[in-house]
């Protein structure tokens, strides 16, 4: 019997109405549903509870009901399992999500015929070295690892390096490592060029460099990554996926690498990721 473990964003005004009908479709298709103690109390549901840090041994495969954001935290706290992520959008944009509320039935039937396949979508690895000592580890990303300044009206000047080769210098308001998956997100925003999930490679963008020539840059996934970070005002963050941030000071070195693992998301068949990126990003038919 297939168990399908339920990841839910109770902030979203739909998360119970939603929580309780896929576990309901989820049963009437065979298949059992586990859910967290959370989960279980706000829909009445006791005898399917499951701690999640039992998931891992105990479920297939995990649906999230949330916004990108939601996929985003339980990408990172799930992806060393390799249990594979169906996004059900509950939120606004909902970008990496592959169903909506009104898809459940679908979606459960497609899941359990194994009418799908699997996206394994690059995820970045980052330490903090601050005197010679590694001060911060193991900070893992879907989207990017951002190195941005915490105040407004200052500067932090990023001195970048790949593979230990001198690169360039920016001055401004940061400096994104991005994922292809994170190429429609913030680095999107900054100028970065769209990347298509299905290849491996790391993208550099400055934010908002005071320059006229910086530029965004693609590399290959295997380089790793050094910045070297100054701010007038020592007033400066790392980034994790928007989500987690880690205060940095003057001189801090930070390095950036391709995470030992992948997160898996479930997609349709019939879905292709231009047709997403048109009608998601561009408003179109």
């Amino acid at each position: 019997m297939k168990v399908i473990g339920l990841l839910v964003n109770h902030t979203k005004p739909m998360a119970q109405d939603v929580a309780r009908r896929l576990i309901e479709i989820i049963e009437k298709h065979g298949a059992a549903a586990r859910i967290d103690e959370k989960t279980a109390e706000t829909v009445g549901r006791d005898d399917i509870c499951l701690p999640q840090t039992e998931f891992a041994d105990h479920v297939d495969l995990l649906f999230v009901l949330g916004g990108d954001g939601t996929i985003l935290g339980f990408a990172r706290k799930f992806a060393k399992t390799g249990l594979p992520l169906l996004g059900i959008n509950i939120g606004h944009l909902g970008f990496l999500s592959e169903a909506e509320p009104q898809d459940l039935e679908d979606s459960v039937k497609r899941v359990l015929d194994g009418n799908y396949c699997l996206e394994n979508r690059l995820m970045l690895e980052a330490q903090v070295e601050r005197g010679g000592q590694v001060i911060y580890q193991d900070l893992i990303a879907l989207n990017e690892i951002g190195i941005v300044k915490d105040r407004f009206g200052t500067m932090v000047t990023n001195r970048l390096f790949v593979d230990d080769m001198y690169v360039d210098q920016y001055t401004g308001d940061g400096l994104l490592v991005s994922t292809p998956t994170g190429s429609t997100a913030y680095s999107l925003s900054c100028g970065g060029p769209i990347v298509s999930p299905h290849i491996d490679v790391m993208l550099i963008t400055p934010i908002c460099p005071h320059t006229l020539h910086s530029r965004p840059l693609v590399i290959a996934a295997g380089q790793e990554v050094r910045v070297e970070v100054t701010g007038t005002h020592e007033e400066m963050v790392l980034l994790v996926d928007g989500q987690d941030f880690r205060t940095l000071e003057n001189h801090d070195i930070i390095r950036v690498k391709q995470a030992a693992y992948k997160t898996k998301l479930i997609k349709w068949r019939d879905r292709e990721f231009y047709e997403v990126l048109r009608r998601k990003l561009h408003n179109a038919p």
